[in-house]
């Protein structure tokens, strides 16, 4: 299934728009390479990984992608500043145990970072919480309460205010799940199930 057809990985496709061609990237939580892939075969990029998953790590180097194994909070923290033009971060925000951290990492040592992160403001998966009283699942957060790798769950709203005030400025936007697959801003954090940031540190003058 290519990344436009699944609708947890339609970001990749707005990922891959917002890479400059040729440039350097770091995939943090790269799994077994699509995205990777995707980045090397449409925009010349060179592409590095970083995977918990020994098993992952393998079918990367398998299809002759960079990757290392290691925890994304650690092996981010060891490369210098400015090593990468962009690193990204996509659908797994939401699974770190410390994504404040991260995220300042992954600004120091890009020029500018990619984040992907589904929609908990979601509508379907609000009307499920309130109607059936239930912890709500959706595409993009198929998972059961007891079983899901999300510890951080965030809205649209939630992760441009946590921008603002941490001085991170939003480059770009994108948000996904409409019937057409694009939501406009003034809809998003209700009808966005996806949404995609490109960000940089705020430089003051």
């Amino acid at each position: 299934m290519s990344p436009s057809e699944n609708p947890a990985r339609a970001d990749h496709r707005q990922i891959v728009r917002l890479v400059e061609r040729r440039a350097k990237v770091l995939d943090l939580g790269c799994g077994d390479g699509d995205l990777l892939a995707l980045l090397a075969r449409e925009r010349e990029a060179t592409g590095f990984g970083v995977e918990i998953s020994a098993a992952a790590v393998r079918a990367c180097l398998q299809r002759g992608l960079a990757a290392v194994q290691g925890d994304i909070a650690e092996t981010v923290g060891e490369y210098p500043d400015g090593s990468f033009d962009t690193v990204i971060l996509s659908h797994t925000l939401q699974e770190l145990a410390d994504p404040a951290r991260v995220l300042d990492e992954m600004l120091r040592v890009g020029r500018d970072a990619i984040v992907s992160f589904p929609n908990f403001g979601h509508v379907a998966i609000r009307l499920s919480y309130v109607l059936r009283g239930r912890m709500p699942k959706s595409r993009v957060l198929p998972f059961e309460w007891y079983d899901t790798p999300n510890v951080h769950l965030m809205t649209v709203l939630d992760f441009e205010r946590f921008c603002a005030a941490r001085g991170i400025e939003i480059l770009d936007r994108e948000y996904l799940g409409g019937p057409f697959g694009r939501v406009p801003a003034v809809l998003a954090n209700l009808l966005a199930e996806t949404a995609v940031f490109r960000l940089r540190r705020r430089r003051y003058s």
